[in-house]
């Protein structure tokens, strides 16, 4: 930041220091402040030179102040000569230099606040309060008669700053009003009593402008020496006022044309507005007719139920986007008419909280034409709860909810064997059961979900607003309730399991139809009873374009895969690129065997249908336990292999229990964790951040390491490879497939190495294809390189050590 003092040149070469003016330019060479007398030297206002760059004012390149010559003089505490271009279009000749820099602020935490005092005030400071408020100041001085205006009272008449100008002058812009401006200043010249007046001036460009004239006298013991006040400037308030009467106007207008009672209130529970019929109705109710400003908690002191229900709502209105109810306006027993109560939050354009409004339409002959047939039409007989097609309705009016808060969740339930209870306790006993079951259920969910049976033993829960996390608890609870709950009936004890499928949507998520998603949640359902039952799959979208009748296709093979267990373990080697490292460093890669001579179905064909029916979970534990199983049947590698890595999906990484098994699966090796890496990728670390740094920390206390699989596939990868705690950072395919001739991804990858290794983390250059690419994560310094240049994908057997018969024995055999 730099302090320049422009000076306009005489004829004869020598400074006018009546024409001065202070410039604050910063790095960028932008006009950041100017002082009062900027206008009356340059011909620009303060506004219009604020964030302007220096080198508009030269004339010509050569007299920009920040060029090279003049740069050099003025670091010499030298002035230069310049020629400027005036604001009226003329040039003249200005001489600049740098103000010597002030002391040093001192730190906040030892800055204290002192009163102004008499030092006069700093005309930079004048001149921000004028332009921040909107006004201009003024002094009398009553001895002389002489009247100062500021910069500020100038721009406020349209007049040019520092022009002269008669008090006779001045009167004439205040048109009718001289002779009452007259009298106030007299008035406090004699009796030094303030004042202040409302007026409207007529400006030198003829434009009427309302403002407020405030002067205070100034006593020199019991004499009035001076007068000083102010001119506000009052066109925007009046502005700002006549627009919120204006809108009053409307709002008055829109309540009174209708015939449903709307409310209004404030975060106090204070009447902001509210309409003829509400007043009517609530004084028919209650016998009172509150008005705007009242609380609407004092006004129902004498009925405290009804105060307790309707502060409890009015609450909930305040901390949701919207909601619905159904009820009278009071719960007493004469007969009131119902409402259907709409309630929605008010927010300002900052989302600050600014109360909530009612909307009530009378339903009460609505609910009086409701018959039985109606109600049946819309719940199970049986159970008594909703039926499938009232489910798919509220279903999709949840689908249509754009932007819901936090989005929602399916879950759709099967129960397991439970066909067989009429078997063991007679006839009607499974019916029975799932009455009884049913009422547990609905005591178990939120008033604003929505519970189902869709079909015998199956049973769909809409949950309303709920984040995936959140809905994940739900149903584990859930189904923890159905496994704990015990029927007694004719003397047996029923009791049984259920598998889940659990769909979160909304926002974009999900299918846009409610029949597409009952029957993705009754697939997913399925998948978890053939995948052993009591479980639940979480529906995830992997964003590959895949039709249903494939997805269905590629569901039943990949079921039967594993199912029958048909995984083949590949490895892969990652071999040290820019330094010397003993031992195998692999990666375990996941074939699945399609049998029948059809050879094998590679991660990219089988990934995306298991992550969208959630049996990727199940591939990932069973590779780790395949992969442990076989590395305790060759005890001999342990000296040889010092690195052996998984890719985990994202179920794996949500997955809770995932540790313990983890854990169960380490005890029974001879090899150290500390030799296990668990890869997890870079968009599900960024989509679930807080999870993702506790899985870490989780592993780590166990021993284990963890990598960031993906690093530099967005600008998140940065962040990540600084702060979450994982021991390798993996790069991006996409950052290694033209590395060798792009010099902008060679920099991309040099910086996430340079952030790893300050971070103390390894780095990892996988699909290294040629030499060009190889010499590249050379250059670079990273640790690690994998690829079909260094070495292909193997069969795990090929990791085994190789039999040696010697005189002594054979060596190589477990």
């Amino acid at each position: 930041m730099k302090d320049f003092l422009v000076s306009r040149l005489r004829r004869d070469g020598t400074a006018c220091p009546t024409q001065q003016t202070r410039l604050q330019v910063n790095d960028d060479g932008l006009i950041v402040q100017v002082d009062g007398q900027a206008e009356a030297v340059l011909g620009y206002s303060a506004r219009q030179l604020r964030n302007t760059p220096l080198a508009r004012l030269a004339a010509s390149r050569e007299d920009n102040p920040l060029a090279p010559a003049h740069r050099d003089r003025l670091r010499r505490a030298e002035s230069t000569p310049v020629t400027l271009r005036h604001g009226d279009g003329y040039f003249f000749t200005a001489r600049i230099a740098l103000r010597p820099k002030g002391p040093v602020t001192p730190a906040v935490s030892s800055a204290r606040v002192q009163p102004w005092g008499t030092a006069p005030l700093d005309p930079h400071l004048v001149q921000v309060t004028e332009e921040t408020g909107q006004l201009g100041l003024w002094y009398l001085d009553a001895a002389s008669d002489a009247v100062h205006w500021s910069d500020g009272l100038y721009r406020l008449l349209e007049l040019r700053p520092g022009c002269d100008i008669s008090i006779e002058h001045a009167l004439f812009y205040c048109q009718q009003f001289q002779p009452r401006v007259q009298a106030l200043f007299r008035r406090c010249l004699r009796h030094a009593r303030p004042f202040s007046l409302e007026l409207t001036l007529l400006t030198a460009n003829q434009r009427l402008r309302p403002v407020r004239l405030s002067g205070r006298p100034i006593l020199t013991g019991d004499r009035v020496t001076a007068v000083a006040g102010t001119l506000v400037d009052l066109s925007e308030r009046l502005h700002q006022r006549a627009a919120r009467t204006e809108v009053e106007q409307i709002l008055h207008g829109m309540m009174d044309a209708t015939d449903d009672l709307v409310l209004a209130l404030g975060p106090t529970l204070n009447i902001l507005a509210c309409n003829r019929p509400w007043l009517d109705q609530f004084e028919r109710t209650f016998g009172d007719r509150p008005q705007v400003g009242d609380s609407l908690c004092e006004v129902l002191a004498a009925h405290p139920n009804e105060r307790r229900l309707n502060q409890r709502l009015w609450e909930k209105a305040l901390q949701r986007k919207a909601f619905t109810v159904e009820m009278p306006l009071a719960q007493q027993e004469r007969d009131l008419p119902v409402y259907e109560i709409r309630f929605r939050r008010l927010l300002d354009t900052r989302g600050q909280v600014l109360g909530a409004v009612q909307i009530a339409r009378d339903i009460s002959h609505r609910l009086r034409t409701r018959d039985h047939l109606n109600y049946l039409s819309q719940h199970d007989p049986m159970t008594g709860l909703l039926n499938r097609r009232e489910l798919l309705r509220r279903l999709q009016r949840a689908i249509d909810q754009d932007g819901a808060s936090g989005g929602h969740a399916l879950f759709f339930l099967d129960l397991d064997h439970v066909t067989r209870f009429n078997d063991r306790a007679g006839a009607g006993a499974c019916d029975r059961y799932l009455r009884e079951l049913a009422t547990m259920l609905g005591s178990r969910v939120r008033q604003r979900d929505a519970l189902a049976r869709v079909s015998a033993d199956k049973f769909a829960l809409l949950l309303d607003r709920c984040p995936e996390a959140e809905a994940r608890r739900v149903a584990n609870t859930l189904t923890g309730h159905i496994g704990a709950f015990v029927f007694d009936w004719e003397g047996e004890r029923l009791q049984t399991t259920a598998s889940g499928g659990l769909i979160p949507f909304g926002g974009g998520y999900g299918p846009d139809q409610a029949e597409t998603l009952l029957a993705l949640a009754a697939d997913l359902c399925q998948t978890a009873k053939d995948a052993g039952r009591d479980r639940i799959h979480v529906y995830r979208d992997p964003g590959h374009a895949l039709l249903e009748s494939e997805a269905q296709a590629r569901l039943e093979d990949l079921k039967r895969c594993v199912r029958e267990d048909r995984i083949a373990l590949m490895f892969q080697r990652m071999r040290p690129v820019s330094q010397v490292t003993w031992g195998d460093h692999v990666e375990i890669l996941a074939r699945l065997e399609l049998g029948d001579e059809q050879g094998f179905w590679l991660p990219n064909d089988f990934l995306p249908v298991a992550e969208r029916f959630d049996l990727v979970r199940d591939i990932d534990r069973r590779v780790i336990h395949k992969t442990l199983d076989w590395l305790h049947r060759h005890p001999l590698l342990e000296p040889r292999l010092k690195l052996c890595s998984f890719n985990l999906s994202l179920a794996s990484l949500l997955d809770e229990e995932f540790a313990t098994f983890l854990e169960d699966q380490l005890s029974r090796l001879n090899l150290p964790p500390g030799r296990f890496c668990f890869e997890i990728r870079e968009g599900d670390a960024t989509q679930y951040p807080d999870e993702a740094a506790v899985f870490c920390d989780t592993l780590h206390k166990l021993g284990c390491q963890v990598a960031l699989d993906g690093a530099g596939a967005s600008v998140e990868s940065f962040s990540l490879a600084a702060r979450l705690p994982v021991d390798l950072i993996k790069l991006d395919h996409g950052l290694m497939r033209e590395l060798a001739a792009d010099p902008v991804q060679q920099v991309m990858v040099e910086a996430l190495h340079r952030i790893a290794e300050t971070a103390g983390k390894k780095t990892v250059a996988p699909f290294i294809e040629d030499d060009d690419t190889l010499r590249q994560v050379r250059r670079l310094g990273i640790h690690f390189g994998q690829g079909f240049r260094l070495s292909g994908p193997q069969p795990l057997t090929e990791l085994a050590p190789v039999p040696v018969a010697l005189s002594t024995g054979t060596i190589g055999v477990s």
